[in-house]
């Protein structure tokens, strides 16, 4: 498949994580500062030969803006990686707990820490990105200062991980999906999952009857996503994720939810991540 992927944040983040995950350690990456960066890279195959963009975390929820970047690209979904994460103090080499007298990271990445970072009297600077910090404190030489990030960081700069898993919730999972331009895809083979996005019209029962339809043909309904249509007059778009295990039948129920709604546009057919 792809060789070369966009992704946000900088090598040693999570997107690469995830992007190593699902084509393996030798897949280039090309990192960006934002989202609307992975997905105009992503859809220029002269750039590059494809995306990998976080869409969901099991604490944080539902990245909202990324589900209106998928909806204007003309990428599609071939897969989808869920990458349990896991936060890291990282070091220099032969820096103990007791040298350390600043804690760099991302915002987030401190938060998800609080319940570790509490016991110790350190500064904590919240910087752009993890990976960027663990870079950072790699090219200073620092002996006073840590990171919070991933263990591909601490890989990638020669860093030693003072203490792994610090994160304060455990059971933390990004879901992350594999988007490549329409027409330089294969078919999934054993594709049992797939994306799609609907509008029905303002009468009474409308979702209801598309809901129905997709219980009826045996397809669990694994997510359902609103989202108010721009301009409209509260009407909304639906993101459904829908799990089968008949791909000609979750194509007839395509064809009878078109018969029942406004529009209906398919993401991506595609296998299911292991969770």
């Amino acid at each position: 498949m792809a060789h070369k992927v966009s992704i946000q944040g900088y090598e040693g983040s999570f997107h690469q994580a995830a992007a190593q995950q699902f084509f393996g350690k030798t897949i280039q990456v090309i990192p960006c500062a934002t989202f609307r960066d992975v997905i105009k890279i992503g859809s220029d195959k002269k750039l590059s030969d494809g995306a990998v963009m976080a869409i969901e975390n099991s604490i944080a929820g539902s990245i909202l803006p990324n589900y209106t970047l998928l909806q204007n690209s003309k990428l599609v979904i071939v897969g989808e990686v869920y990458l349990s994460i896991k936060q890291n103090l990282l070091v220099n080499k032969g820096v103990k707990l007791e040298d350390i007298k600043e804690v760099h990271s991302h915002q987030m990445a401190i938060l998800q820490c609080m319940q570790f970072l509490e016991k110790y009297k350190w500064k904590l600077v919240e910087t752009e990105d993890t990976a960027l910090s663990a870079k950072h404190i790699y090219q200073h030489k620092s002996k006073h200062t840590a990171a919070i990030a991933s263990k591909l960081a601490a890989e990638l700069y020669n860093l030693d991980v003072l203490a792994p898993s610090i994160q304060t919730m455990k059971n933390n999972y990004t879901r992350f999906l594999i988007l490549q331009k329409e027409n330089c895809f294969n078919k999934i083979e054993n594709a049992n999952k797939a994306s799609v996005n609907f509008q029905t019209n303002h009468s009474r029962g409308s979702l209801a009857k598309v809901l129905t339809t997709i219980a009826v043909a045996g397809i669990n309904l694994s997510k359902l996503q609103s989202f108010p249509i721009p301009g409209s007059n509260f009407k909304y778009s639906f993101h459904a994720d829908m799990e089968f295990e008949s791909l000609n039948i979750f194509y007839e129920t395509i064809e009878k939810i078109k018969l029942i709604t406004e529009f209906v546009k398919l993401y991506g057919v595609y296998k299911n991540g292991n969770r």
